[in-house]
């Protein structure tokens, strides 16, 4: 792991991959405002005094990190289903069996609030975006890009291969904190009994 500045105010943990940048997330996330990214923690504050921070600190295993699980169910009845299947070589069935079949871990938050990138699954599942993306997709459309998985919070354009949609908030600002996953959080996917309320 490398220490690079950041401007005057942060210093940038650069990790090896995003295993090592949730350990530094969990062991600082109480200690210096931190923000974690794929293979990165932003720190924020007095450079200095992060560098000493981080110098007397370790990265939490990931063993002793005891995350929180989220079930999200899922009708599984999305525009691109049929589309993953073509490009992953599997059919329909199997790609929802390979989505519910292994847990996801927030990795990071953005895009828009409550947003959150999903990392690991099956492998099998790495899929590019859309050519051309949607001009709207809905609130809780569940979908994949690339090596990561994300639930749409809120309407919005995107161009995410769609497998299908879920009831479940992404955000709430009745709720605290607002994003139902944060970073580290442990997604499993069901499938759900019946179609998601449009």
């Amino acid at each position: 792991m490398r220490v690079l500045p950041c401007g005057d105010r942060a210093v940038l943990l650069d990790c090896a991959d995003l295993e090592e940048a949730l350990g530094w997330f969990t062991a600082l996330q109480d200690r210096a405002e931190a923000v974690v990214g794929a293979r990165t923690v932003l720190l924020r504050g007095q450079p200095d005094q992060l560098r000493r921070l981080v110098a007397a600190s370790a990265p939490a295993p990931a063993h002793q990190v005891a995350p929180t699980t989220v079930v999200v169910p899922v009708s599984y009845d999305g525009a691109d289903l049929d589309e993953v299947a073509t490009l992953t070589g599997l059919t329909p069935d199997e790609v929802v069996s390979a989505h519910t079949g292994a847990p996801w871990t927030v990795a990071f938050s953005g895009f828009a609030p409550g947003f959150a990138y999903l990392a690991g699954g099956d492998r099998r599942l790495h899929v590019p975006r859309r050519a051309t993306p949607r001009p709207s997709v809905p609130a809780g459309a569940v979908g994949l890009a690339g090596e990561f998985s994300g639930i749409y919070p809120r309407s919005s354009p995107g161009g995410w291969q769609l497998l299908g949609r879920t009831d479940t908030a992404m955000w709430d600002l009745d709720r605290d904190p607002p994003a139902l996953l944060t970073p580290g959080t442990v997604v499993r996917f069901e499938a759900a009994d019946g179609p998601a309320s449009p």
